[in-house]
């Protein structure tokens, strides 16, 4: 009996996109191609991945998570004050920042999955009340902290690659195994696909809703961490817009905006499309504006894409 392989085409289109990309980029720019650029582009994208892993897990849930940037600037800014005006151990106060990410991600779960308001709404609120929380916390300056912090965002020696960048694919690693191979990743499918048949299966879907969300605030305290230790300094202006680099990484990874299918590695390589793009674009000398417009189309032609892939993906298994 012959027996038909389901080939990972989303993560082998990925991979094709990535590689066009690289392709293009260095055909067009005599810089492109380069270690110091592939170093410096790997070295700046721990916090939008660890970002994005969460993001993956609230769009899973059919959920959506518009507080992640400025959650994590007030988790970086909870930090920089802990160690610059208190002096306290930089251990103790990364435990803090990423108590704050958990604390905010617990809340806007439980107001959201509780009271059954639009996670949208509650987490745009949240995004507000974050974003003012950074500003009171830092007085509105940039806290510089310096050596404290540096090590985690500094080139390991030998490997030149960060510290920061190890965890991050760590954490991709773990969340993606978190997803396919537990209960709580089978219960994340299951309430994103259909929330009402999971509560008459007698699951209480609130809890998981919410340790989604609390998920995805612990890693917007760790991205925090992370751009601390790149930018070895807290700014209060930080992450502004980073929740939408994130939605567009994990939507052009195949995660469903509707919940229920979605991968986490795929994410990744969305996380990796976007700083190859930007990067590429920058050194072609594209300004600022005209990259948020190349941005929002690759957002809205990965949603029209999606529309396409499952079906895409059925059709080639068949072929296979």
């Amino acid at each position: 009996m012959s027996k038909k392989i389901n080939l990972p085409w989303n993560s082998l289109g990925l991979i094709g996109v990535l590689i066009v990309l690289v392709l293009f980029f260095s055909l067009m720019s005599d810089y492109f191609f380069s270690t110091v650029t592939f170093r410096t582009l790997v070295n700046q994208i721990p916090a939008l991945t660890v970002i994005a892993v969460g993001m993956t897990y609230v769009l899973l849930v059919a959920g959506i998570d518009l507080s992640v940037g400025s959650v994590m600037a007030l988790s970086a800014a909870v930090v920089g004050v802990l160690i610059v005006d208190f002096n306290l151990p930089v251990v103790i106060a990364i435990v803090a920042g990423l108590f704050v990410g958990l604390s905010f991600g617990v809340a806007s779960g439980f107001v959201s999955a509780h009271w059954k308001i639009p996670s949208f709404v509650v987490t745009l609120g949240v995004l507000e009340i974050a974003r003012g929380g950074a500003y009171l916390v830092t007085s509105s300056e940039t806290k510089y902290i310096g050596d404290p912090i540096a090590f985690i965002g500094s080139p390991v020696p030998g490997i030149g690659v960060s510290a920061a960048l190890i965890m991050a694919v760590a954490v991709v690693i773990f969340a993606q195994w978190l997803l396919s191979k537990t209960v709580f990743g089978r219960y994340m499918i299951a309430i994103g696909t259909n929330e009402e048949a999971v509560r008459l299966a007698g699951i209480n879907p609130v809890k998981w809703k919410v340790a989604v969300f609390a998920i995805a605030g612990l890693l917007a305290g760790l991205g925090g961490v992370f751009q601390l230790g790149y930018l070895q300094s807290a700014d209060p202006n930080a992450g502004i817009g980073l929740e939408l680099s994130a939605i567009a990484a994990v939507v052009i990874g195949g995660t469903s905006l509707s919940g229920g299918r979605g991968s986490v590695v795929n994410s990744f390589f969305g996380v990796l499309i976007i700083a190859v793009m930007q990067t590429g674009l920058a050194q072609l000398g594209v300004s600022e504006s005209s990259k948020r417009i190349i941005t929002g189309l690759v957002i809205i032609a990965a949603v029209l894409f999606d529309q396409y892939r499952e079906p895409l993906a059925k059709k080639l298994n068949r072929i296979a």
